[in-house]
């Protein structure tokens, strides 16, 4: 009896061991083809000629290729940004961002299709929740991002050239990652595979709303990919006012959560500010967080409001987010504020956003 018919890029490379030898075949083959698509970007069957004939049927047959199209891509005036609009299966889209900094590319990838938690400042969030992505969507991302790195040589079989390669990633596109955990974790474990991409799980953020049990659960599983938490706002009607699932996990949980995650942890946590002109970037909300964050293992990332159809605030100038900074200084609060990238293509925080 054989397996139902499976996505490779949903199977961690012990996942798809253990398919191969419940076919009858020996492990090495496994390893083999696993190689084939993680390390020379093998795309097809037919680039895999030192597969087994028999091994390579029975691998067609049962096992099939996340892809995801390229609907539409993006650059940004900027020089630094690229935004692609990717196809899915069942005809939905998703948006994931390649962004250049100094000594590092980075790619925003999506979890999700649309987004449940509904801010309302986000893009995302103002289109809805359409489904979760499987853990082979979530890979194909950052595969196809590591091959618009690449010089097309490096798609050879044996080319040990060296292109521009993938260095990090940030779970901040659509959706929220901790509401699709089992699959964003899956992916995590493919990408960060030595034998595969081999990302380092220091180079690999997670972004979360807020989600409480998943940020207990990534504490007791002890994940050791960053946590970042969009906090935007310091006190629960603030909060409330901006991101709407505060209502289901109060300020005064979270910051529980996030205090048990640092302490079982002894890591730091990244906590999001959104700063929003005459909103939450006045020196009374300043010390508002200082006072929230005081003694923690934190740091601030406060990010100018990107503009957005369905929201009509403004973001905070240079002066202010200065000022915020200095203040929380006063704390013991280390903060930086987000270079922009890809605002002229909504490609920045909080702008992605897709139609069918």
């Amino acid at each position: 009896m054989s397996d139902a018919a499976a996505s490779f890029h949903d199977l961690t490379r012990e996942a798809l061991r253990l398919r191969v030898v419940r076919w009858g075949f020996s492990p090495v083959h496994a390893a083999r083809l696993w190689a084939y698509v993680y390390l020379e970007r093998a795309e097809t069957w037919a680039a895999m000629p030192e597969l087994p004939a028999r091994f390579r049927a029975r691998a067609e047959k049962e096992l099939t290729f996340t892809r995801l199209p390229v609907a539409a891509e993006t650059r940004s005036r900027d020089g630094f940004t690229r935004k692609y609009l990717l196809s899915l299966d069942d005809d939905r889209r998703i948006e994931t961002v390649l962004m250049r900094f100094t000594g590092r590319v980075t790619a925003c990838i999506s979890s999700q299709a649309g987004c449940a938690m509904g801010c309302v400042f986000c893009a995302t969030g103002q289109m809805g929740f359409a489904r979760h992505l499987t853990a082979g969507e979530i890979v194909a991302q950052a595969l196809h991002v590591d091959r618009e790195l690449r010089p097309a040589t490096c798609n050879l079989i044996g080319y040990k050239g060296a292109g521009e390669r993938l260095r990090n990633i940030v779970l901040m596109g659509m959706g929220e990652p901790l509401h699709n955990y089992d699959a964003v974790m899956t992916a995590t474990d493919i990408l960060c595979d030595t034998a595969g991409l081999s990302l380092g799980t220091k180079q690999i953020t997670l972004s979360t709303v807020g989600v409480v049990p998943g940020i207990i659960r990534l504490a007791d599983e002890a994940r050791p990919i960053h946590l970042a938490v969009s906090l935007h706002g310091a006190t629960q009607e603030e909060r409330a006012a901006l991101v709407p699932v505060a209502k289901k996990w109060p300020l005064d949980e979270l910051m529980a959560a996030c205090r048990y995650y640092s302490d079982k942890l002894q890591r730091r946590i990244f906590y999001e500010w959104t700063l929003i002109a005459g909103k939450n970037d006045l020196p009374e909300s300043a010390h508002a967080v200082g006072r929230l964050l005081k003694g923690q293992a934190a740091q601030v990332n406060l990010i100018p409001l990107n503009p957005t159809t369905g929201y009509g605030g403004t973001p905070t100038g240079q002066e202010a987010a200065r000022r915020f900074q200095q203040i929380l200084a006063e704390y013991g609060l280390p903060s930086t504020v987000r270079q922009r990238r890809g605002i002229d293509i909504a490609a920045g925080c909080g702008q992605l956003a897709t139609t069918r």
